[in-house]
């Protein structure tokens, strides 16, 4: 994870980088900054690239990089596959090396369209005067522009800031359907920017991953920007298959019979079939895969800051669903056993309820929270004892659940279940001092839910129980699992099952369609700025390229049955692998969004809707 910005010029002006964007990049990248001016004899034209460098894997390699042609280049990625890197090389190197020795736009196409893992780059190549810059596929890592008609300029950054009343023009997300390359020297001449986009396309087809004109948005540009497609048709070749959108005739009914509230004991029978189980096991090969390449490469240990044994390298934003709970039990696979694992869960402050007689069900929770007495009883920074139980929020519950199947699964290993309760007076402080900026240029409700949600769980302070008592605690794990990409690949919203219900499996798989499409300006930009604030990776094992490249391959019917109720049909072949894996209860759980299982949803005004514009993130 890095921090990176460039700021090019096309006229005698030169841009300042704001002290509040230089501020929030430094966050990103805590070990190490640099930064590199290009100007041109000659030529009209003034970059300024600025690297700030979290460091991850190999030796420590400050950015930007530079070599004796004058070629620069920020990386901020992960290569998880496609070009060859030593366990003790540092991959932005490599890129580079590769980039260096390229002499064609078709050359330094290939090396982006082989790379496995996120990333987002920018590459200055001295020889043509060319600025080259994207993010990959899913839009994994993010990239925001900015363009200033005054200057003749174009501001790239990792991350922006949010400043009510600016003059400048509005950050706006690189979008991930391309990579894009900018000809200084002729646009120095023209007095205008010119973008030239090379956009994604699947193998063997002529369909562009999108409309590019159409996503963006070309109205919202400043006046001497200008954008056209590549002069010489050259395309990015996906990194993954298609959508198998094949629709059969009919399907066999199912012949089972289940209760609106299935149990973990129903998902059986359906793995009595051979077929069946088969393509389970190669979910699991390809899932267990993605999270090993996820976890495998610490900093060298030649860094005098190398972690202590005592200390868990990876944690997993949790709330004890089938997401996160196999993302946990995959990764006790590959990591020590001696190597602990962050389990981190937030809640949200519950307004006090009415008394009221206990029904059942509230009993039941009451049950699961006293399972755990130290953590009734232990203080949480400021936090009495007595006023624990608002933070009883759903996915607190399902959280504690999860770590007693972990524990039986593995009781060797030590699972630090990190209780994150975040107040209302601390949730509306930090938002206004830092989560705003890291949200924009995204605006809406849900925006501000999950954003705010995200960025306390990956901050990591909360309280854990160690040594049998109920201590505070932060995680200093670097890098953050999260479950993101099993509901757009699985059917798992609600949304999918309305679909269905309206438009059948033609309408379903339609849908499908459309997630990944749009998961890097809906999901993946903002939630790698929120966890990059706290000097942490996000990584995205069910976005890897060969568990999509699978999941994609699979007919629908294969990957859910929306026919069976809720906490079955939805992901049931995640479901069926969750079983495989010895999980019980959570295999089953429903699906519960991140801002109502943490209740952050009902802390302010309980009768917005998602989509709305969020005010609150306009107040800086």
């Amino acid at each position: 994870m890095c921090g990176i910005c460039c700021v090019v010029n096309i006229s005698n002006l030169q841009s300042a980088l704001d002290n509040a964007v230089l501020g929030n990049l430094k966050k990103r990248g805590p070990n190490c900054s640099r930064e590199v001016t290009k100007a041109v004899a000659g030529f009209n034209y003034h970059c300024f690239f600025s690297g700030h460098v979290l460091h991850m894997r190999g030796l420590l390699t400050p950015q930007p990089l530079e070599d004796e042609k004058g070629n620069v280049f920020l990386w901020n990625g992960e290569v998880f596959g496609g070009l060859k890197v030593g366990s003790e090389e540092n991959d932005a190197q490599v890129v580079f090396d590769h980039l260096s020795k390229c002499t064609s736009e078709s050359e330094i196409l290939s090396i982006f369209s082989a790379i496995q893992g996120p990333w987002a780059f920018i590459y200055f190549q001295a020889d043509s005067h060319c600025l080259w810059f994207g993010r990959d596929f899913f839009g994994r890592r993010s990239l925001l522009w900015q363009f200033d008609d005054e200057e003749k300029s174009i501001m790239l950054t990792s991350v922006g800031a949010l400043v009510i009343g600016t003059e400048r023009g509005q950050w706006q997300e690189v979008p991930a359907s391309a990579v894009y390359k900018i000809d200084l020297k002729a646009c120095s001449l023209l007095d205008s920017l010119v973008l030239m986009t090379y956009p994604w396309k699947y193998p063997s087809s002529k369909l562009q991953k999108s409309d590019l004109t159409h996503e963006l948005r070309l109205e919202q540009f400043s006046s001497c920007v200008s954008l056209t497609m590549n002069a010489s048709g050259l395309f990015l070749t996906a990194p993954v298959v298609p959508l198998n959108i094949a629709i059969p005739a009919c399907l066999p009914e199912s012949k089972q019979t289940l209760c609106t509230q299935p149990s973990f004991e129903d998902l059986q029978p359906f793995l009595q079939s051979d077929k069946r189980k088969k393509v389970v096991h190669q979910l699991l090969d390809v899932l267990s895969e993605a999270v090993r390449r996820r976890i495998q490469y610490p900093p060298s240990k030649t860094v005098a800051t190398c972690t202590s044994v005592n200390k868990a390298n990876v944690a997993i934003l949790f709330s004890g669903g089938i997401d996160s709970m196999i993302l946990a039990t995959l990764a006790d696979r590959h990591i020590p056993v001696e190597h602990p694992i962050d389990l981190l869960n937030v809640a949200f402050q519950l307004k006090k309820p009415k008394k009221k007689v206990l029904t059942k069900n509230t009993k039941n929770c009451k049950t699961v929270f006293n399972a755990h007495p130290c953590q009734e009883e232990a203080k949480l920074g400021s936090t009495e004892a007595g006023d624990l139980e608002c933070f009883n929020v759903p996915d607190r519950i399902t959280g504690r659940a999860g770590l007693q199947e972990l524990q039986d699964i593995n009781p060797t290993r030590t699972w630090n279940f990190v209780e994150i309760n975040v107040t209302l007076d601390e949730l509306q402080e930090m938002r206004q001092k830092t989560i705003s900026h890291l949200v924009y240029p995204l605006e809406t409700v849900l925006d501000d839910s999950i954003g705010c949600a995200v960025w306390f769980a990956s901050r990591g302070t909360g309280a854990a129980l160690l040594n049998n008592e109920m201590k505070e605690y932060t995680s200093t794990a670097k890098v953050v699992l999260t479950g993101i990409g099993a509901d757009e690949q699985l059917a798992g919203y609600s949304r999918h099952r309305v679909r269905y219900k309206m438009s059948g499996l033609e309408g379903l798989v339609n849908e499908l369609g459309m997630e990944l499409g749009r998961i890097s300006s809906r999901n993946l930009g903002r939630d790698d700025r929120i966890i990059g604030d706290h000097g942490k990776e996000a990584r995205f094992p069910f976005l890897d390229e060969e568990v999509v490249s699978f999941l994609s391959s699979l007919p629908v019917w294969e990957k859910a049955d929306l026919t069976l109720p809720r906490g079955l049909g939805e992901k049931l072949l995640l479901r069926l692998a969750a079983r495989e894996l010895g999980l019980t209860a959570s295999a089953v759980l429903p699906k519960r969004a991140m801002q109502f299982g943490s209740r952050i949803a009902k802390m302010e005004n309980g009768n917005e809707k998602a989509s709305d514009k969020c005010n609150r993130l306009q107040r800086v």
